[in-house]
Order: C-alpha cells, then sequence, then structure tokens
C-alpha cells in the first residue's frame, strides 16, 4: 500500500512539475489491468479574453493575443494564479479519486490474490496429499516385497540347515563305514599275507612232487625198457605157452561140466540168501527198523540202486524219504542244473537228493510232501500237500502238489502245479528277469514266487531284510530267517 501511495505522490509531483511546460503532455498510468491518460494544462504565452471566465478547464485551446498590455498582463497573471490554484484543487480531487480506486484495487487485488493463493495451496495439499497416498502405497508394496523376500530366504535358509544336518549324518554314516571297511580290509590284508605264505609253502611241496614225479617217469621208462625185452622173451616163449593152452583148455572142459552140475545148487542158495531191496523208507519202517539214518533203496527193479538216502522214522509217524534238508550254511546251494539234476552234499547233513531220483521215486507210486521250517526264534510250523511228483527233465521237472494243509501259512507258498525247475544257467520261470539269479538257489520259481528253500542260509543273529534268503512267505513274509528246512515224502497212503 505504501508503495502505491509513493507511486501516485511521485506522479502528482510530476504533473506539477509540467503544468508550467510549454508543450501540452499526455501521461499514461497502468494500476493492475487499468490504464489511466492525463493531458495537462499549457499556461505560458496564453493570455485569456476580457470576457474569460475561470473554470475547472485544464487546457486551453485558442491562440494567444499578439501584444497584451500590463493590466491585461496582471489581470491573466491573477487568471493564471486561479487556474493553478483551480488546478491543484482538480489534481487534490484526482488524487483522492486515485486513492480510492487504488484501494478498492488493492483490496480486490488482496482478496483475489488471498482466493488465488488459497486455491492454490488447497491444489497444493491435494497434489501433496496424493503424492503422499502413492509413496504409501509403493512403500506398503516395497514392504511386502520385504517380507516376502525375507521369508523365502528363511525358509531356504532352513532348508539348506536340514540339507546340511542330513549331509553330516551321511558324511558321518561314510566316515563309519570307511572306517569299518578299513578294519575289514586290514584284516583281509592280514588273511592274504597267510594265504601266501600258505600259498608258497604248497607251491614249494608241488615243486618236491613235480621233481618226485619226475623221477618217478624216469624209472616207469627204464621199467618199460626192460618189459620190452621181456616181451621179446615171452614171445620165444610162445610156442609152449600154445601146448600149455591146451591143456588148460582140457581142464576147463572138465570144470565146466562140474559147474554145470553145481548150478542148480548154487541158485537155490542165492534165492535163500538173497538181501531184500526196499522202494522207500516206509517199506523200510514195515520191516520193523524204527531208527533214523542212511538206509539205500531202490525204486523199481528197472531202475539201478539209489545212493543212500536219510530216512526219518520219527516225525508224524515216521517213514519219511528226505529229499532235501538244511541246518546251516556249510553247503551253498547256488548252484547248476547238473548239480540239481545228480544231487549234491552230505544226506546227514545240508543236501539235495537230485532231480532225477526225485522224479523216478515220486513216480513209481503216489506220494505226499512234508515241508518242515523252523525259525531263528525257535518257532516251527509245517506245509504237507496229500499229492507230490515231479516230471521228468524233458519237462524241465515240472511241479505237481495238490490238498495244502498245516500251519506254515493260510495258503500254500509252493508255486502252482505246473512250474518248471529253473537254476541260473537255465532259466525256466515266467518272469522277464532270472529269478534264479537274482532270489540265488535253484527252485520252482514261477514269476519269482512267494517261496524258496533253496535261497542263501543267512546267520539268525542278522537282522537285515533279505530277498535273496530262504523264503516261506505265507508263514514269515519275505524274509524268514529260518535256521532249518526238510522236505520229505512219503506214500500217500501210508
Amino acid at each position: 500500500m505504501g508503495r502505491q501511495l509513493a507511486l501516485t505522490l511521485a506522479y502528482l509531483a510530476h504533473l506539477l512539475a509540467t503544468a508550467t511546460s510549454s508543450e501540452r503532455q499526455q501521461h499514461r498510468v497502468q494500476q493492475g489491468r487499468c490504464s489511466y491518460t492525463f493531458i495537462l494544462p499549457r499556461c505560458e504565452h496564453c493570455h485569456p479574453l476580457k470576457d474569460f471566465q475561470v473554470t475547472n478547464t485544464l487546457q486551453r485551446d485558442s491562440p494567444p493575443e499578439a501584444e497584451p498590455d500590463t493590466s491585461q498582463f496582471k489581470a491573466g497573471m491573477a487568471q493564471k494564479e486561479e487556474a493553478f490554484l483551480a488546478g491543484e484543487e482538480w489534481l487534490q480531487k484526482l488524487e483522492n479519486f486515485i486513492q480510492e480506486n487504488v484501494r478498492s484495487g488493492m483490496e480486490e487485488m488482496k482478496s483475489t490474490a488471498v482466493h488465488t493463493q488459497t486455491a492454490a495451496m488447497l491444489e497444493m495439499g491435494t497434489n501433496l496429499l496424493s503424492q503422499s497416498a502413492e509413496q504409501t502405497r509403493k512403500l506398503t508394496d516395497v514392504e511386502t516385497q520385504v517380507l516376502n523376500q525375507t521369508s523365502r530366504l528363511e525358509i531356504q535358509l532352513l532348508e539348506y540347515s536340514l540339507f546340511t544336518n542330513r549331509l553330516e549324518k551321511h558324511i558321518l554314516l561314510q566316515t563309519q563305514e570307511i572306517s569299518r571297511l578299513s578294519d575289514k580290509n586290514s584284516l583281509l590284508e592280514q588273511r592274504l599275507l597267510a594265504l601266501e605264505a600258505r600259498y608258497g609253502k604248497e607251491l614249494q611241496g608241488l615243486q618236491s612232487e613235480k621233481q618226485q614225479l619226475q623221477e618217478l617217469v624216469e624209472r616207469q621208462s627204464r621199467l618199460v625198457s626192460q618189459l620190452q625185452g621181456e616181451l621179446v622173451s615171452s614171445t620165444l616163449n610162445s610156442t609152449s605157452l600154445q601146448r600149455q593152452q591146451a591143456a588148460l583148455t582140457d581142464t576147463v572142459q572138465q570144470l565146466l561140466a562140474m559147474t554145470n552140475r553145481c548150478n542148480g545148487e548154487a541158485e537155490a542158495f542165492a534165492r535163500m540168501h538173497e538181501p531184500r531191496t526196499f522202494r522207500d523208507c516206509a517199506e523200510i519202517l514195515r520191516s520193523g527198523v524204527t531208527e533214523s539214518g542212511l538206509y539205500g533203496i531202490q525204486a523199481s527193479i528197472n531202475c539201478p540202486s539209489f545212493p543212500q538216502v536219510f530216512c526219518d522214522m520219527k516225525t508224524r509217524g515216521g517213514g519219511w524219504t528226505v529229499l532235501q534238508h538244511r541246518r546251516n550254511g556249510s553247503v551253498n546251494f547256488h548252484r547248476g542244473w547238473r548239480d540239481y539234476k545228480m544231487g549234491f552234499g552230505e544226506p546227514t547233513g545240508g543236501h539235495w537228493l537230485g532231480n532225477d531220483i526225485i522224479h523216478k521215486l515220486t513216480s513209481s507210486q503216489e506220494y505226499s510232501l512234508h515241508v518242515q521250517l523252523k525259525d531263528r526264534e525257535g518257532n516251527e510250523a509245517f506245509s504237507h500237500y496229500d499229492h507230490f511228483y515231479i516230471d521228468g527233465e524233458d519237462n524241465n521237472y515240472s511241479l505237481h502238489a495238490e490238498g495244502f494243509s498245516g500251519t506254515a501259512g493260510r495258503t500254500s507258498s509252493l508255486t502252482h502245479s505246473g512250474t518248471q525247475f529253473s537254476t541260473k544257467d537255465r532259466d525256466n520261470d515266467r518272469c522277464t528277469c532270472k529269478c534264479a539269479q537274482l532270489a540265488s538257489g535253484g527252485w520252482w520259481f514261477e514269476a519269482c514266487g512267494p517261496s524258496n528253500l533253496n535261497g542263501i542260509y543267512y546267520p539268525s543273529s542278522s537282522s537285515v531284510v533279505r530277498y535273496n534268503g530262504i523264503k516261506w512267505y505265507y508263514w514269515k513274509g519275505p524274509n524268514l530267517m529260518a535256521t532249518m528246512t526238510t522236505m520229505m515224502v512219503r506214500p500217500a497212503n501210508f
């Protein structure tokens, strides 16, 4: 406001200064949106007319007179003074008018400025609030992302920690296994050294035997030379031998005649003292023998005598011919086709009687099969089959068993009738794999079925599940851990 007043006063002073100038000037004043133009009066060389009346006119446009006189001059001066006074009064009124207009303009400008500033501040506040909300939202999103990332990192850290723990346990187990293998390796090295020493001694013995054999060959060569010499001399004596042979021929004819007379007596004596043959252990039991042990049998007159078999005269009435027996792991049952065909082991211990003998025995008449089992806790069970026999080698010793009963499972663990026998070198099962290789031993596997009494014999102290051991599934599952197994037959009508 003070600045506007100073401008107005400066303008009025300028008007007073130019009021006496000889030229008429125009002045423009710009105040806000309003502009003011002023034309000041010009007084020099102007003489009023005689009938001139002083008014508030600010300018005079009539030309001056040529030669005013002194009185007229004085009168003009008085009029000039009056005009000046009137100009001052007019300027005073103008000043008041300008001040009032300036005041009202200033108030309007202040009001407009306040409204403008208020609107600008509101707009700025709205923008700031919008920006603050946007920034808050962005910060919330960033915070959410940071929390999610932190959670993922924590989960990953926990997984890494669990993996590290498992890895440490695995490394510890591997370390223990390495230590155990190292100890075992040391033991094997000691045994290898002992074997090398023993083999060294045996090699020395073989070398000495070789030398002795060479000496023996030399002596035999000398004897052959002597025999050749004797053969020449014996050829020379052949004539005398022929004469002796003729004499012997006569003597033989005489002996033959005597033999013909004695044949009748010899045959009668042989029939009286001929030893009795038994078809199986049941006939031996019926003959009065009650002790279990080794006996010779002959299935029929068309079959040669079997090797001695073990007869069980105690179990369920006795008379059982034992086909298979195991009570320890001293006999290896993982064998080929020929061994299972001919039989192996000792009848008094672990053995397999032989598929050829089993076929000839069970084909001579109807037999029943009895399977006796015992586990490592001492529990015993059995499976009994009323009818049992196997085919010959031309049909791969196919199994036939019917009429199951017993305590070793709710159903039979023996494979279905018609299943062929398989070994590691002759695969006759119905599986794409080789069951005799996987399950070990020779058996009627079909598709690696629920039984295998010829699997690997594991000690009773072992607690690891073995799928290639002795198995009778419907009694003890896939891992029997048996300490004794026996397969034996007896006539079905016993």
